[in-house]
C-alpha cells in the first residue's frame, strides 16, 4: 500500500459547497489525482473543544455550523459512514488526551470541501476535534504521532484557513489586505523552505502575524497536517489566494512522489 498524502485545504465560505468555481475545481481536481483512501482523518476548525475529541460514530450526522445562508446549503447531504476501526486508531496514537464523542458528525469544513473531491461519499470519514487547550507545538506534535496512518491508506485531511479573520472582511474585496498577503506569503516560504519552527512560532512573520486569526481554531489544522509530513513529501501549493480582504483560500498538498525506479524523491 502506498503512503497516502497529508492535506491542508483553505475552505473558505461555506458557499462553496454549492457553488462551482475555481477554488472547488482545484479541490475536485485533487481528489482525481491523488490515490483513492481506505479511509479519512478531518481535523476541522469547526469543531473546536477542550480537550481533543474524536468522532466515532458508525454513521456520522451531518451537522450544519453556520447561519444566515441560502436554504439549498442546509438542503446538502454527504452521508459518508464512519469508522470505528479509525477512530481507534486515533485513540491509540494520541492516548489519553483524546475522548471518543459520537455526538459531533461532519461539519462544514469537511463536507463542504469533500463532496467536491470524493462526491460519492463512499470513504469512511472520521473527524478529529482541535483541542482549544492545545498550543501550536501540541497540534504539530500530535501531527507527527498520526502520521503512521498514512501508511495504512488514512488521508489526514486538515481544512480551516491560514487567514481566518471575519471581524476585518470586506465584502466587496476581491483580493486580500497587504497583510493578509504578507502573513500568507510567511506561512508558505517557510513550509516550502521546510521550517516547521516558523510556521509553529508564527509570530515570526511581524506585525501580519497579530492580525491574520483572532482565534487558532481555523489556523490549527494546518498544524496538524504540517507535522504528519515528513521530509521526503512534495509540497504542492494550491488555491494560492486572499479573499474578502482577510480570509485566505491556500492549500497544501504534502505528498511522497517515486520516481521511475520506484525510490523516493527528496525535496
Amino acid at each position: 500500500m502506498s503512503r497516502m498524502p497529508v492535506m491542508f485545504v483553505g475552505h473558505g465560505s461555506p458557499m462553496n459547497a454549492i457553488e462551482s468555481n475555481p477554488f472547488t475545481e482545484q479541490w475536485q481536481k485533487i481528489g482525481a489525482e491523488i490515490p483513492r483512501p481506505e479511509a479519512i482523518l478531518s481535523i476541522s476548525a469547526h469543531w473546536f473543544t477542550r480537550g481533543t475529541r474524536v468522532s466515532d460514530a458508525e454513521q456520522p450526522r451531518m451537522v450544519y455550523d453556520m447561519y444566515g445562508f441560502p436554504a439549498e446549503l442546509y438542503r446538502v447531504r454527504y452521508d459518508a459512514p464512519g469508522s470505528l476501526t479509525l477512530a481507534a486508531q486515533v485513540q491509540k496514537a494520541l492516548g489519553n488526551r483524546v475522548q471518543a464523542d459520537a455526538t459531533w458528525g461532519l461539519d462544514h469544513g469537511t463536507w463542504s470541501v469533500l463532496r467536491w473531491m470524493f462526491p460519492a461519499a463512499d470513504i469512511p470519514v472520521v473527524q478529529l476535534s482541535v483541542d482549544a487547550n492545545a498550543s501550536m507545538r501540541d497540534y504539530f506534535e500530535m501531527g507527527k504521532r498520526l502520521a503512521p496512518l498514512r501508511e495504512q491508506g488514512i488521508l489526514i485531511f486538515g481544512s480551516g484557513n491560514v487567514v481566518h479573520h471575519l471581524a476585518r472582511v470586506a465584502w466587496d474585496m476581491r483580493g486580500g489586505f497587504p497583510w493578509a498577503d504578507e502573513f500568507d506569503a510567511y506561512i508558505k516560504t517557510n513550509i516550502l523552505a521546510r521550517h516547521a519552527e516558523n510556521v509553529i512560532d508564527y509570530h515570526r512573520a511581524g506585525a501580519s502575524a497579530s492580525l491574520a486569526f483572532p482565534t487558532p481554531d481555523h489556523f490549527a489544522p494546518l498544524l496538524y497536517a504540517l507535522g504528519a509530513s515528513n521530509a521526503g513529501d512534495t509540497v504542492r501549493v494550491f488555491n494560492d489566494q486572499r479573499v474578502l480582504g482577510s480570509l485566505s483560500m491556500t492549500g497544501y498538498l504534502f505528498e511522497t512522489q517515486t520516481a521511475a525506479t520506484g525510490e523516493q524523491e527528496e525535496i
